[in-house]
């Protein structure tokens, strides 16, 4: 697993900043995508892939415990779409 404080290490050494720099240049992408998922927007990372909002409407499910027909909510879901290139990197 990869951490923030590991990815900022890496921005730090390939672009010749403090450590501190790094993780500031870390944060600040992650608050951007946070924001613009909070608004609704997409976010598109050419090469990379989509982080987006997808609605999920109500529905019906089934307690496993009793077997009854319960309601769940609608709800909104954070996803990632990878783009092709990362996809074809992680099927070589």
């Amino acid at each position: 697993m990869t951490t923030t404080n590991e990815i900022a290490d890496q921005i730090a050494t390939a672009h010749g900043l403090t450590n501190v720099q790094g993780k500031a240049i870390v944060e600040s992408v992650f608050a951007a995508i946070s924001a613009a998922a909070v608004s609704g927007n997409e976010t598109s990372i050419p090469g990379f892939g989509k982080f987006k909002v997808k609605d999920t409407p109500e529905r019906e499910a089934r307690n496993p415990a009793t077997g009854q027909t319960i309601k769940v909510a609608a709800a909104k879901k954070f996803t990632f779409a990878p783009a092709k290139a990362l996809k074809d990197a992680l099927n070589k």
